[in-house]
């Protein structure tokens, strides 16, 4: 038992190196002045090219004016490697395949891996296709994991995707599978902008995750969806905007139309937002969580 034991400890602590290592940044500044001390640091990097300050560390490229390489107390920079901090300041952009992030301020802990940019703080991913939209995201703060595709934008944070918007106060995005968790304490407002007597189609709940690049979404928590004259209530709902079908399930579901005067009460509703229609659902319906899940750890 005891040899098990030590072997397990062992293994974890090498996973631990392993993972502190490849979290460890480099830092260049080509052409710029890098002064403090070089042993116990810290080390304050300096360029006057904008950006011209690089930090790296796996595939995240952070470009900044200054940074600053800091060790723990009472530890040398190579002896503390795995375990410093760097911060970054004047006009950051932080790049990663298709995304590129600004702010005015990142600091970043090899401990973590996570660079957090203070803001105003502004993402924008491009598209992976001439038929997909890009994501612009504005926050008040954005964390970058970079162990994973991962970013986390907190307060009052805005998401934009081609005609939808949607505003919370937090946001979970997988970069690579363009998956977007919406969470606020009070209620995710989610907007599908539409032009004429139509109007906007608006979505209220506790939780909206949404995947950006299939166009479809669920939302949870107590949900309220309003198209012009008609408002739907339930517990949960899924829309595809590919073919503008909206599925709300609830105990009961209920569709009002002000307008027209005409009230729909039963456990699942379908409605059509490009018909503004609202129909009873008769097949089986089950909330297709399982597509929206976290694949990040």
């Amino acid at each position: 038992m005891k040899k098990t034991l030590g072997l397990t400890l062992l293994l974890l602590a090498a996973a631990l190196s392993q993972s502190s290592n490849v979290r460890i940044i480099d830092i260049q500044s080509p052409g710029g002045e890098v002064s403090g001390n070089p042993r116990n640091g810290p080390l304050t990097f300096t360029n006057p090219t904008a950006g011209g300050v690089v930090g790296k560390v796996k595939d995240l490229q952070i470009n900044a004016s200054k940074a600053t390489l800091q060790a723990p107390s009472g530890k040398t920079l190579e002896q503390s490697k795995g375990e410093r901090t760097a911060t970054f300041e004047g006009s950051i952009t932080v790049k990663r395949d298709r995304m590129t992030a600004k702010g005015p301020k990142l600091t970043y802990q090899e401990s973590t891996g996570l660079g957090v940019l203070t803001g105003p703080a502004q993402m924008r991913q491009e598209p992976k296709d001439d038929k997909s939209d890009p994501v612009e995201v504005a926050a008040s703060k954005m964390t970058f994991d970079v162990d994973t595709d991962v970013s986390t934008s907190e307060g009052e944070v805005t998401l934009k995707n081609g005609n939808q918007e949607g505003q919370s106060d937090a946001v979970y995005y997988e970069e690579k599978r363009g998956l977007a968790i919406f969470t606020d304490g009070k209620q995710v407002v989610l907007t599908r902008k539409r032009s004429g007597a139509d109007g906007n189609l608006i979505i209220r709940a506790k939780e909206v995750r949404s995947l950006t690049n299939d166009k479809r979404l669920i939302a949870m928590g107590g949900v309220t969806l309003v198209d012009g004259n008609t408002t739907v209530t339930g517990d949960s709902l899924t829309y595809d905007d590919k073919t503008g079908i909206a599925i709300v399930s609830g105990k009961p579901a209920v569709s009002e139309n002000t307008k027209e005067k005409v009230k729909l009460s039963t456990p699942v509703i379908e409605h059509n937002v490009n018909k503004h229609q609202s129909n009873r659902y008769t097949k089986p319906f089950t909330l297709p969580v399982n597509d929206f899940q976290k694949t990040a750890k």
